[in-house]
């Protein structure tokens, strides 16, 4: 009786956090779960279907095609962020005096929302006669680019501007993480005569490993449910060479109708995004244990 008396007061701290997660993520997951076995339309009565839902999720071309994009887009985005986030820190974090400003003009990007900055470079890499670049190009009597026009250079654009976009802000991470460092490390190292080189590679980026665990997963689960990112720059288009997976589900389960479908469709993308995040935090981990 005592141990529960104790713990009253923290069961009572956490109720109103766990009832509001039961009723606005456990209540949906679950009757999303169940709706997946059913041809539901969100209007009238349902049926039972079994796993036909989940067998059309995994033949039907578009929802594999923004699966696979968003597959790519998961991983392309944060590799690159992280390729560039980490020689970005370390570069801000050296004795130049316009570094907080430096910082600062990396970090506003990260500021403004993913929607208006996607409609904003929609406008400036627009393969219309009106889109910022081709204006340029074609006041200089050159031929206008396709651009977010053309399947490729679309979902490479959109890689691009969704790193340009994250860059500060994970940089801002692993600065954080640089100055937690102790000097005395960098010290003995050039007692031993290391490199600039030597100094990252065997002190700077190995202490960066708590940084890049919380980055990666950031980037990750991020990327793999981007969604106003991709529709404002390019709508999904041309095609379906930039559909996401999220765009998918909303213009099935909303668009036509077919809760169902979508409702499978979520709960598969749910179990992606679990097993990778597990993966990901599993073998991350592994580096911050080798500090101890």
């Amino acid at each position: 009786m005592r141990e529960i008396r104790k713990n009253v007061p923290y069961a009572l701290f956490l109720a109103p956090a766990i009832i509001i997660y039961t009723i606005i993520t456990f209540i949906p997951v679950v009757w999303t779960f169940f709706y997946s076995f059913t041809n539901f339309n969100g209007l009238s009565e349902y049926e039972f279907v079994g796993l036909n839902n989940y067998i059309q999720a995994f033949t039907t071309k578009n929802v594999v095609q923004s699966f696979r994009n968003t597959l790519l887009y998961a991983v392309a985005v944060p590799v690159s962020v992280t390729v560039l986030a980490i020689p970005l820190a370390v570069i801000l974090s050296g004795k130049m005096k316009s570094r907080n400003l430096q910082r600062a003009i990396f970090f506003f990007p990260s500021v403004i929302s993913s929607l208006f900055i996607g409609y904003i470079w929609n406008f400036i890499l627009s393969a219309s006669k009106y889109g910022l670049v081709n204006s340029i190009l074609t006041g200089l009597g050159m031929e206008k680019l396709l651009l977010l026009s053309d399947p490729d250079s679309a979902m490479l654009l959109l890689i691009l501007v969704t790193v340009w976009c994250n860059l500060g802000w994970h940089a801002s991470i692993y600065i954080a993480n640089i100055q937690t460092i102790s000097p005395e490390f960098y010290e003995a190292a050039e007692v031993d005569g290391a490199s600039a080189f030597d100094k990252f590679r065997y002190i700077t980026f190995p202490m960066l490993a708590p940084a890049m665990t919380t980055s990666v997963m950031l980037l990750l689960t991020g990327s793999l449910k981007a969604f106003d990112m991709p529709f404002a720059l390019t709508s999904g288009g041309p095609g379906y060479a930039t559909t996401m997976i999220t765009q998918t589900i909303i213009t099935e389960g909303i668009g036509a109708n077919r809760v169902g479908f979508a409702s499978a469709m979520a709960f598969i993308f749910l179990f992606t995004i679990a097993v990778v995040s597990t993966i990901q935090t599993k073998f991350m981990t592994k580096r911050e244990d080798n500090l101890r």
